[in-house]
């Protein structure tokens, strides 16, 4: 199952090219990682953000 999917996502993406970087000073980031770190914060502060469900007529 695995491969089939990965074969698929082969297909729409070119995997075969070359890493696109950005750099601020000394420090050089690929976009790939820099799009995963922004979505691990806003996953974060989602998470924070977003209040739980309680049960009505329970304790708080």
């Amino acid at each position: 199952m695995f491969a089939s999917i990965s074969l698929a996502l082969g297909a729409i993406f070119n995997l075969m090219g070359s890493g696109h970087y950005i750099h601020w000073g000394f420090v050089q980031i690929s976009v790939a990682n820099l799009l995963v770190i922004v979505l691990m914060v806003v996953t974060f502060f989602a998470a924070i953000l977003i209040p739980f469900r309680h049960k009505s007529g329970g304790k708080s």
